[in-house]
């Protein structure tokens, strides 16, 4: 079976944009420029504030994104390049995921005066709905 025949459709490979899941730079992205072997490869985010460093794949987890040329071993500059001329940034930041993910954040740096409105507005929400079912089942 080969790959093109398989379901499975995140491979690690050389131009995948990965998320940190651990360390100084956890929830940036990344481009794996160089795999070293099946434990670790060489990230790079010069767009994201990552440095280039060797990680492992332990803390990376693989998302759908992947720069299309970027050759081997490729230099910051010509992933810094690759990465503003395919939009990876824009792509990413319009995807389902970074944006439950900057939701998740926004809730939890809320305050506790912040938490209470949302409670209150949810049950305005909630109260509307339930005349609304109301009206709508004698109609």
């Amino acid at each position: 079976m080969s790959a093109a025949d398989s379901t499975f459709k995140r491979f690690v490979e050389v131009g995948r944009v990965v998320l940190l899941k651990s360390g100084p730079y956890e929830g940036h992205i990344a481009i794996i420029c160089e795999i070293i072997d099946h434990n670790r490869a060489i990230i790079d985010g010069p767009t994201t504030g990552v440095p280039r460093q060797s990680f492992p794949f332990r803390h990376l987890t693989l998302t759908p994104l992947q720069l299309t040329k970027l050759p081997r071993a490729a230099g910051s500059g010509t992933v810094k390049k690759q990465i503003e001329a395919e939009g990876i940034i824009e792509k990413w930041t319009k995807s389902s995921w970074a944006q439950k993910r900057a939701a998740i954040a926004k809730r939890r740096s809320l305050t506790d005066f912040e938490r209470f409105t949302v409670m209150l507005a949810k049950k305005v929400r909630t109260d509307h709905v339930r005349k609304a079912v109301k009206a709508a089942g004698k109609a």
